[in-house]
């Protein structure tokens, strides 16, 4: 590292940091061994990573950040504030309009987010003469433990990170960097005996305090998961159709959070409680255009109308029939067996059995056969 004055440099981080809208950097070293090792293969080796495969796949470059980038000593954690304007929980009661986690509803932040890394590190790397790399959530990196050994947070009993000072809506961005910088010290957690957070999970997803089964957990079943989504989730799924955010939402630091002030990342309308008809109208066209710049595109309009449809069976919603029955003759099969359970959900017994003995014969798909059958 070039000669520079240390105390100037965390400075000017600082003072650039805040300029694009992020918290105050927190700092650690990378060179040592961290317990995030351990709790990753335990994770994994309880299969508690659902269809992640790349989580397993990977896992020997993302136990450690030396093992992706092994020249890396320090690492520069960065939180951006994406706090909503409203009350999430209260987006469940629209029983008729599609739910969207509050960090989807805007511009894709994998976007946003390394393009103010990429400043920042320009300017350190610039500044210390020493290699820089960037990294938002999409390579084999642990974001989270990192945050909470730089102190921006520590992992609540959600195993999402909190801060003291702006509670739980943080996107993570980390700079690595073959610089040694000063260090902060770790966060400490200071969850105490809440356990808010754990106690609200629609589908008990935490087998324990801070110990997660993305298998059962309604962010995975509905952004990850590349199936049908199993039976025992589709009622508390709700109206939720990408994401949840009761964990969240409910934990009492929050009261510390404000609104989030990055306007790229404020709720576009048509993603703030789209109405459910209207969504299980699209077709692959018209889903790519109304996601553009979205996350939610990734997940594949046929994923998406699975949700969708899940969504319109918990409705008890008699005007959203129409759109169910429209969608059993679907090209998807993940479509199609989520409209005939929602038709389950919504019509009188005899009037589905009479639908089931119109379409059974004519139906190829095994899994669509037993949700006629099932229902």
């Amino acid at each position: 590292m070039t000669t520079v004055d240390r105390s100037a440099l965390i400075q000017g981080l600082h003072k650039l940091a805040e300029q694009q809208g992020f918290a105050t950097p927190r700092i650690t070293s990378v060179t040592e061994p961290w317990p995030a090792t351990q709790y990753l293969h335990e994770f994994l080796t309880l299969g508690h990573h659902g269809d992640m495969n790349w989580m397993a796949r990977e896992a020997h470059r993302r136990q450690h950040p030396q093992d992706l980038w092994t020249e890396a000593k320090s690492a520069v954690v960065l939180g951006l504030n994406y706090g909503p304007d409203h009350d999430p929980m209260s987006s469940l009661e629209h029983k008729a309009h599609g739910n969207i986690s509050v960090y989807a509803r805007g511009g894709d932040y994998h976007d946003l987010v390394k393009r103010k890394l990429k400043q920042l590190a320009g300017w350190l790397h610039h500044e210390t003469g020493e290699a820089v790399k960037v990294f938002v959530d999409t390579a084999p990196l642990m974001e989270k433990p990192l945050a909470m050994q730089a102190g921006l947070g520590w992992q609540g009993k959600h195993t999402n990170l909190v801060s003291r000072e702006l509670g739980s809506w943080l996107f993570l961005g980390v700079i690595l960097t073959e610089a040694i910088l000063p260090i902060d010290e770790p966060g400490q957690d200071h969850c105490g005996s809440c356990q808010a957070c754990v106690d609200i999970c629609p589908t008990n997803a935490f087998v324990a305090p801070y110990q997660l089964d993305a298998r059962a957990c309604i962010s995975y079943l509905t952004i990850e998961h590349q199936g049908h989504i199993p039976k025992q989730y589709r009622t508390a799924i709700g109206n939720r159709i990408y994401g949840c955010d009761d964990c969240l939402a409910v934990c009492p630091w929050n009261k510390y959070a404000q609104v989030g002030a990055e306007s790229k990342l404020h709720a576009r309308p048509e993603l703030s409680l789209p109405y459910l008809a209207d969504l299980a109208a699209l077709d692959e066209v018209s889903f790519r255009q109304v996601f553009a710049g979205s996350p939610i595109k990734r997940t594949g309009r046929d994923r998406f109308l699975r949700n969708v449809l899940i969504a319109i069976g918990n409705s008890n919603e008699a005007a959203l029939i129409p759109s169910a029955k429209r969608a059993i003759s679907d090209p998807s099969p993940l479509v199609r067996a989520m409209a005939v359970w929602a038709l389950a959900q919504l019509l009188a017994p005899t009037e589905f059995t009479a639908l089931a003995n119109l379409h059974l014969a004519d139906e190829t798909d095994d899994d669509v056969a037993q949700e006629w059958w099932g229902g």
